[in-house]
């Protein structure tokens, strides 16, 4: 049986919630907090396998280690952008924790995507964070062995991206203090 949703006839009428509104049905309790606003759309998280926590814990801990003054990581938690709320693996802001006791952050300086079950997913979010000014966004693909980097948001679109692989390091141009070893993440 077909999904009414995979009939392009109806994905097309389909009515997107605006951020403001998909916060109230979080507050009312009809949106699930495992649940994420991608593009007006209401969007259920995937479970997250052993890899999956494995690799976003230990590019967390790399992540808070590279920081400089002024910069806070999230792990898994919102950032509040024009038509979505994605919730990040990982994202690196400027600020402080107390300045997000009220609202989100309305952008990142980096955000970072681990899938294992997600990718085409994540790869969507691509666009989703170039359009909001995300100065760099990597899709870590931990089946794959490999860390795709985006950078140079132009007009909605990453104007470069890049792949590496095992032997290589991973370094950002976002947060200048930041470099993977793939080999040692993945291995």
């Amino acid at each position: 049986m077909t999904s009414i949703l995979e009939l392009p006839e109806v994905r097309r009428r389909v009515a997107p919630i605006s951020v403001e509104a998909y916060h109230v049905f979080l507050e009312l309790g009809v949106a699930d907090q495992r649940t994420e606003l991608l593009r007006g759309a209401i969007v259920e998280k995937t479970t997250k396998s052993p890899l999956h926590a494995s690799v976003v814990r230990q590019l967390y801990e790399i992540v808070v280690s590279a920081l400089n003054p002024g910069m806070v990581a999230q792990k898994e938690d919102p950032i509040t952008l024009t038509d979505s709320e994605p919730e990040p693996d990982i994202a690196v802001v400027r600020g402080n924790p107390k300045d997000f006791r009220a609202e989100h952050p309305s952008g990142a300086i980096l955000a970072i995507e681990v899938a294992v079950r997600t990718e085409e997913t994540d790869r969507e979010k691509a666009t989703i964070y170039a359009e909001a000014g995300v100065n760099e966004y990597w899709l870590v693909l931990p089946e794959k062995a490999v860390i795709e980097i985006f950078t140079h948001p132009v007009r909605g679109k990453y104007a470069e991206s890049f792949i590496l692989r095992r032997g290589e390091v991973a370094v950002s141009q976002a947060l200048s203090n930041l470099r993977v070893s793939v080999s040692e993440l993945f291995d």
